[in-house]
Order: structure tokens, then C-alpha cells, then sequence
């Protein structure tokens, strides 16, 4: 069933031809992700399909009845709004009174009309049949870490904020959900949680993400933007990968046919009277066609990252018990590391647990409040922040590289300029005199990227640096990396960005020291999984220990005597004893026969109930023997 249609898609900005007359469907069930280099329109795509923006031609329809939710890159919320009011956003009769019920239990008020309503709300919710929908709810925000309902969201950080659009998109319940960068400003745990949800639903997903596992584990079918096209790959990114190689060879074919077919019909073309009137229009039109096609250009502008790294000496950073902490809370523990030439570091760890802290100490931006960080001479940083771009209103790209240097020394000791630099990174002159709020997303963090290595550092420090980048860049970007000769620390969710480069990792957990595993990404998780196992094998061995010693201390707890069954046990001994010598007393009148019938029988009667006194008594004694 066809959940979305778009038909002859035209978008343009200005000059700038985004995609021209491009169609494609979306089916139920199908989860579906747009790739292609930066700047190539795949956000712009997103907004007119979710209808936030206008195409130039063409149009977008939805079947009937179809519920979209989209998830914006940079989420944006209402002023004012709350956690509670944001998650809650949707247009859905459910939802608000979910959302009412969650306002009472929040406001926790003890007066008889809080106490009424909340009774109200619950025969509601009942009539409704709302609690499946708000366990829902409830697992949703606790899976993405969301508890305070009253905070402003204003107060949120971006990672925060990313949270509280994601949980408002998947609890608005929604037939087809669009997604922008989901995964940007995730820590890593929740990115593989959310890979987890959107693999394991039924949901119609349309999305654009750099992430490579999460396109690998997520979609079954791929578009790609290329030269203002659509092509369609109906598998995922291991599958998109094989059919492009092969669609680009055989273009690249096609395109080496049309040229030498032209050559012949151009050398007819040539040969033909101009005044002739004969000459075969059907062919002319032909040779016009093969034309166009023949001078396809299809070689890619490939971006060259390539750049001098300043000469490293023996001393590179020395780290000596540093230590940091803000209100009285304790972010970084004592630390202590000596960092060597060429080594490549990760850093994981969740939002908030001291990373960013960490970085801003080792370059300088930050004190530590003990301890001390001594840099080597010639140890030089560059530092790539989640920050946004920063440049002056109304400034031109070439300007803003020219205020840091108007000439670069690439790693072979050659000196170009500073467009010629651009050029490499894949900013054509046309672009470089372009105003820099022009650039999209991708194409200003390619730019910030570029504003960093032009300063020739040999301490790079990359915090997020995947973000919005494109998958060609991101291969680019990795292969300068791995052949990068000076030290590296990586801060990123990127699994694929992760295992390709790091050698070892430092781990930040909240509340602890920071730790440093000899593994890559993949490699951590393996292990960390299984000392998971482990503790929790060691774990329920413990539980089981304390079950066995709880029972065996049950076990000699009643084993012990009571005070009153101690004096039973002494009572009993002379009970018994007393008992025995009545029994003899009474068998020895029996035995002389000197009674009378009556007194006979009754003396017989008197013996049989002695008996089965003394055995009760015994056996009771007995065991209270045993427990003493």
C-alpha cells in the first residue's frame, strides 16, 4: 500500500538546482533513508515532503487519513513550553488527556479538587482504555532518559532538546514518521536504543542520517541525490554501496558510447551542405540528444584534505592528577595520562559526564581546580567544537578563510592559496563568493572543519565532528585521519567513524574515574557487554549464596528451643518417669490377681492409657532431643 507519492519534484534556489522533476514513493512498512553529498537539497526534500516548505513544481500527496510526524535536525519549541507541554504537542484526544492526567499526578496536589479531578481523569482513562497508550508513554521517556515534566525547556541542552522532539514524534503515534539527523546529539547508548525501536517497528519511515550501522540496521531502501536525480536502491547501505559502483559503471559506459558516437555523427554533421535541406532532421534532433548526454560530467570533485601538521616534539601533553568540579559536585577525578606522538584516542561516555570538560582543560579554555596539564613546546591544537559556525552577517566564504590565512602549506611543503584550499574542500569559485548563510547545513560544518586544519595543528581534537556531514566526506574525512601523523582524540557517535580510527578509548562514567580500555568501539562494547554478563552471572550467584545461607539460617533458627519448649523438654523427663513407675505399680496388682473383676479390667484400661501417654510423651521428647 502506498503511504506517499511524490510526483515531478522541482526545487531551486536562485541558480542553485537542488532536483529537477524527480519522483519517487514511499510504501507502508518501508524505511526509507535520502543520502547525497552536502548541499544537495536532502533536508530541503524532508521539509516539502512533511510540508513545510513549497517545491517550485511537482507535488507531494499522502493517502487519506495518514498521520505524519516529523523530526526536525534542530528542534524548536513553543515559548514558554515545558517538558510535559512539548512531549504532549500532538492533536490527539488520547494524548491530552494523558497529558491532563500526567499535569495532576505532577502538581501532586492533596486538596478534594485535585483529589476529584484525578479521580475524574481516571474513569476517563479507563472509558478510554488510555493506559496501554500511557505505559507507552512512560517507557518511552524513560528509555530516552526523560523525567522532569516541569522543567522549561529553555533550560535543555541540545542533546536534551533532541530527546523531548524524538519522544513527542513517537508518542504522537504517527503512520509515517520523517526524520532529519536523528541521531546528532545522542549519546551512544540511546543512539543504539533508537536503532533498536525504529528496526524493531512497524512504522513507514522516511529519513536523512550520516550514521552508516544506523542506515545498515534500519533501512531496506535508499534514494540517492545525485546531479539534481533520484536513484533508488531498494536494500540497504551494504547493498546501495554494491548497486552505485555498479550504476556508475555503467554510466560511465553509456557516457563513452555517446562520445564516440558523437565524434561520428559530428564528423556527418560536418560533412553535410550547409545549404542542403535534405539532410535527415531526425538525425539532427538525434545528435542533439546524444550531445547533452555525451558531455556528461561524471567526474566527482573528489575534496582533498590535505594539510602540513606542524613537527611534533618528544613532549606532546603530560596530564598530572587533574581534577574538576562545579558546585560541589565532582566531574573529573583525579587523572593522570602521558599522551605519545601519532596515538588515536576515542572518548565515550554519556551527555553530562565531563567529556567537553575534559577537552576544554587539555587545550587550555578551562582550569582544572588541582593538578596540572604541562603542554609540549611544539604541541599545537586544533579544536573542533559542536559549535555553530561563526562568521560576520552579509560575510563571503573566501573572506572568512582569508582572516586565517591567505596562503596554506599542504604536507608536501607546497603553498597554495587560499581559494585554491576551497577548492580542494569542494567549494567551487562560484560558491566561494557566496555568502556563507547561503551554505547548508553540511557545507558550513565542511567549512568549520576546514577553518580548523588550515592552522596546521599536530593535536587535533574532533568533538562530534561526524554531525551533518555527508558519506562522502565522512570516508575523505577518515582517510586524512588514519594517515594523520599527529595525536588524535575523537568524541563522536559515529560507530562506523569510531572502529575505523581509534586505537583505544578513554570511558567517562558518571561518579567515577576515568578509565582507558586497549580496544576500538566495537571492540569496548564486546567487552563491556561481557563484563555485564559477567557481574550479572556473579550477581545472581551472590543472590542465590544469600538465599542458600538465608534458609540454612532459617533452618537452625528452628532448630533452636524456645524458652517454653526448653521447659517442655525438662518437664517431659519427669512426666515420663513418673508415668513408668505408675504403669509398674499397677501391672504388679495385676500380675498378684488379688482384685476383683471391675478392679482387674479397670487396672488393665488404666496400663493400655499409661501406654500411649508415655509413647506421645517420648516421641515429643524426642524431638526436642534431635533440635538440641
Amino acid at each position: 500500500m502506498n503511504y506517499l507519492s511524490v510526483e515531478n519534484l522541482t526545487k531551486s534556489f536562485g541558480e542553485r538546482v537542488l532536483f529537477d522533476n524527480i519522483s519517487f514513493g514511499l510504501a507502508q512498512g518501508q524505511k526509507m533513508a535520502l543520502v547525497g553529498v552536502n548541499g544537495s537539497g536532502k533536508s530541503t526534500l524532508l521539509k516539502i515532503v512533511a510540508g513545510l516548505e513549497t517545491p517550485d513544481s511537482g507535488q507531494v500527496s499522502f493517502r487519506n487519513d495518514i498521520h505524519v510526524a516529523f523530526l526536525e535536525q534542530n528542534p524548536e519549541f513553543k515559548p514558554g513550553d515545558t517538558v510535559l507541554n512539548a512531549v504532549f504537542d500532538g492533536d490527539n484526544d488520547t494524548l491530552r488527556l494523558i497529558k491532563a492526567y500526567e499535569e495532576n499526578i505532577s502538581r501532586g496536589g492533596e486538596d478534594q479538587a485535585s483529589q476529584d479531578e484525578l479521580s475524574s481523569l481516571i474513569e476517563k482513562m479507563d472509558a478510554a482504555k488510555a493506559w496501554d497508550y500511557e505505559s507507552k508513554v512512560k517507557e518511552i521517556l524513560g528509555k530516552l532518559n526523560i523525567h522532569d515534566l516541569e522543567q522549561p525547556v529553555a533550560e535543555l541542552s541540545g542533546g536534551q532538546k533532541k530527546r523531548v522532539a524524538i519522544a513527542r514524534v513517537f508518542i504522537e503515534g504517527a503512520d509515517v514518521l520523517i526524520m532529519d539527523e536523528p541521531t546528532n546529539h545522542l549519546d551512544l547508548d540511546l543512539v543504539e536504543w533508537l536503532e533498536s525501536y525504529l528496526s524493531r517497528s512497524n512504522l513507514t519511515l522516511l529519513l536523512v542520517t550520516h550514521d552508516r550501522w544506523f542506515l545498515e540496521s534500519v533501512t531496506n531502501s535508499i534514494i540517492e541525490i545525485d546531479r539534481e536525480q533520484v536513484f533508488r536502491y531498494d536494500g540497504n547501505y551494504s547493498y546501495y554501496l554494491e548497486k552505485k559502483a555498479e550504476r556508475e559503471m555503467q554510466m560511465q559506459s553509456e557516457v563513452e558510447k555517446a562520445r564516440n558516437l558523437m565524434r561520428k555523427e559530428l564528423d556527418w554533421i560536418r560533412r553535410q551542405p550547409k545549404a542542403r535541406s535534405t539532410k535527415a532532421k531526425y538525425r539532427v534532433d538525434a545528435f542533439e540528444d546524444l550531445k547533452v548526454k555525451a558531455r556528461q560530467k561524471l567526474e566527482k570533485s573528489e575534496m582533498e584534505l590535505d594539510v602540513s601538521a606542524r613537527r611534533q616534539g618528544k613532549k606532546v601533553i603530560e596530564v598530572t592528577d587533574i581534577q574538576k568540579s562545579f558546585d560541589g559536585l565532582e566531574i573529573i577525578r583525579p587523572f593522570s595520562y602521558t599522551f605519545k606522538r601519532g596515538e588515536k584516542i576515542g572518548i565515550l561516555g554519556k551527555n553530562g559526564v565531563g567529556k567537553t570538560t575534559f577537552l576544554n582543560m587539555l587545550t587550555g579554555k578551562l582550569a582544572p581546580d588541582a593538578g596540572e596539564v604541562d603542554k609540549g613546546q611544539n604541541t599545537t591544537f586544533g579544536y573542533y567544537t559542536q559549535q555553530e559556525l561563526r562568521f560576520k552577517p552579509g560575510q563571503k566564504v573566501i573572506d572568512l578563510v582569508k582572516e586565517i590565512a591567505e596562503v596554506i602549506t599542504l604536507s608536501d611543503g607546497s603553498n597554495i592559496s587560499a581559494s585554491q584550499f576551497l577548492n580542494h574542500f569542494q567549494f567551487p569559485p562560484k560558491v566561494q563568493h557566496d555568502f556563507v548563510d547561503n551554505l547548508s547545513g553540511g557545507e558550513k560544518r565542511r567549512l568549520q572543519l576546514m577553518q580548523v586544519l588550515i592552522k596546521n595543528p599536530n593535536f587535533l581534537i574532533l568533538d562530534e565532528p561526524t554531525n551533518d556531514l555527508d558519506l562522502i566526506t565522512l570516508g575523505i574525512l577518515e582517510d586524512f585521519l588514519s594517515r594523520f601523523q599527529g595525536c588524535l582524540l575523537i568524541v563522536s557517535h559515529d560507530r562506523y567513524f569510531m572502529d575505523r580510527l581509534v586505537e583505544h578509548v578513554f570511558i567517562f562514567e558518571k561518579g567515577q574515574p576515568i578509565k582507558d580500555y586497549p580496544f576500538n568501539y566495537s571492540q569496548y562494547r564486546d567487552f563491556a557487554e561481557a563484563q555485564k554478563e559477567e557481574a550479572q552471572k556473579e550477581a545472581a550467584d551472590r543472590k542465590d549464596q544469600e538465599k542458600i545461607k538465608e534458609q540454612k539460617v532459617r533452618a537452625e533458627e528452628k532448630t533452636k528451643l524456645s524458652y517454653k519448649e526448653k521447659q517442655e523438654y525438662e518437664r517431659l523427663e519427669g512426666e515420663i518417669e513418673k508415668l513408668e513407675k505408675k504403669k509398674a505399680l499397677l501391672v504388679e496388682k495385676l500380675n498378684a490377681g488379688q482384685g476383683s473383676f471391675e478392679e482387674l479390667k479397670q487396672w488393665a484400661d488404666e496400663i493400655e492409657q499409661i501406654i500411649t501417654l508415655i509413647e506421645g510423651k517420648e516421641m515429643r521428647w524426642l524431638e526436642l532431643s534431635d533440635r538440641i
